[in-house]
């Protein structure tokens, strides 16, 4: 005769190693999972269609052409909103069009493309919500001239100024971002990409955070010129 506790103890191992054999998504909806696909598929083809001839077919970017869109550390810092606002618009003063004529579904489909490349959790909710930058703008131009002027340009227009770097002097650039974007970047650099960081004891250099600041604040006074 069965125990009936040994049979309790069975059927909860199975149901265990049911659980564990299911996939990841298999409590979400199929017509959530179909319409992610559908998505997902359409903003590969908008991707390749009409992003990937400066971003290159796996959005790593190309120096000097157009900035990589996968590195970890900025899909962990970037918005829906703020990806979604620079297809839309473009940035005025570099090689970067505006979209808007492909639509919102078709410019939305694409940052989930974009999204589908993220390693960990977006944090731009938290990075957007930083405080904003107080500084000395003179100092922050020393330190621009001395450190980012070579990749970004003494003008901050980068690739238009023969840099290796994106123009983050310009408008149209600083317009869509957050000052906690900008520390962020500076702080810990962009992987695979030219941007090194420039904190910490691996930095280029090792900033501080008023210095980081100080640099910012001169960006902004530099762009509202």
């Amino acid at each position: 005769m069965i125990n009936p506790r040994n049979l309790l103890c069975g059927l909860a191992i199975l149901a265990m190693m049911v659980g564990s054999a299911l996939p990841a998504d298999a409590g979400t909806p199929r017509p959530a999972i179909l319409k992610k696909a559908k998505e997902m598929k359409n903003g590969k083809k908008q991707f390749d269609d009409n992003c990937a001839a400066c971003h290159q077919a796996d959005a790593i970017g190309k120096p000097g052409v157009a900035p990589s869109l996968t590195n970890p550390e900025l899909l962990s810092i970037a918005s829906d909103k703020f990806l979604m606002g620079t297809i839309r618009d473009g940035r005025e003063g570099t090689g970067m069009m505006p979209f808007a004529h492909l639509g919102r579904r078709n410019v939305r489909d694409i940052v989930t493309y974009l999204r589908s490349k993220a390693i960990g959790k977006n944090r731009a909710a938290e990075v957007d919500a930083q405080p904003d930058a107080h500084g000395d703008p003179r100092l922050g131009q020393q330190w621009y001239n001395y450190i980012c002027s070579t990749c970004h340009g003494t003008d901050g227009n980068g690739y238009e100024s023969e840099g290796a770097g994106t123009a983050i002097g310009l408008p149209s650039v600083l317009d869509k971002v957050s000052d906690g974007f900008l520390r962020e970047t500076i702080k810990k650099g962009r992987s695979n990409t030219r941007m090194l960081a420039f904190q910490g004891p691996a930095g280029l250099a090792n900033l501080t955070n008023q210095e980081i600041d100080d640099i910012i604040v001169y960006l902004r006074s530099q762009a509202k010129k």
